[in-house]
């Protein structure tokens, strides 16, 4: 078998279990119910209204956190689509994330927040420019694909244990 098919098999591959724990972390809270977490129905349709907590400072971590977690689905949208357009790539991080925020408020999972789908298109933005700088860096798309898909194993594996270890609750983070 061609080296480079078994590159884009491994990479679906890893996409694939990506987008499991992408969607099992946004829309199912990794089925577990934290203890901040309340039952919310609720529609925000204003950017970054939320952005003070309650004591009156600024709380980025859950925007920073969104757009970390679409970090990956722009580097793998930039080898696995490379014959899409940008505006293409990006229009799919933007419906995959409204995807997510209408399940989140049609099941009644969490809110729909535009801040939170403005964060996600961002962060894949960002994923896929990152992708674009390694691939510049090796000079070769297959040597970059191949970084990644290292990358991409060592994190898939340390993220399976994880979500694992929290599921089980062996880990220091309480929930109910």
């Amino acid at each position: 078998m061609n080296e480079n098919i078994k590159s884009n098999k491994l990479t679906y591959v890893l996409f694939a279990v990506y987008l499991i724990a992408l969607f099992w972390i946004l829309l199912f809270k990794l089925s577990v119910h934290f203890s901040y977490m309340g039952n919310r129905r609720s529609v925000n349709l204003i950017p970054f209204s939320e952005l003070l907590s309650q004591n009156g400072k600024i709380d980025l971590s859950e925007m920073i956190m969104n757009v970390l977690i679409f970090l990956p689905f722009g580097i793998y949208a930039g080898i696995l689509f490379k014959r899409w357009i940008i505006g293409k790539i990006f229009f799919l991080f933007f419906l995959t994330s409204l995807i997510i925020e209408g399940f989140q408020f049609i099941f009644a999972l969490g809110s729909f927040d535009i801040t939170d789908i403005i964060n996600n298109t961002l962060g894949g933005i960002i994923g896929l420019m990152t992708y674009l700088g390694i691939e510049k860096a090796f000079k070769n798309s297959v040597k970059a694909q191949k970084f990644v898909n290292i990358t991409a194993s060592i994190g898939t594996i340390l993220m399976i244990v994880l979500l694992s270890l929290l599921k089980m609750g062996k880990l220091w983070i309480r929930y109910q």
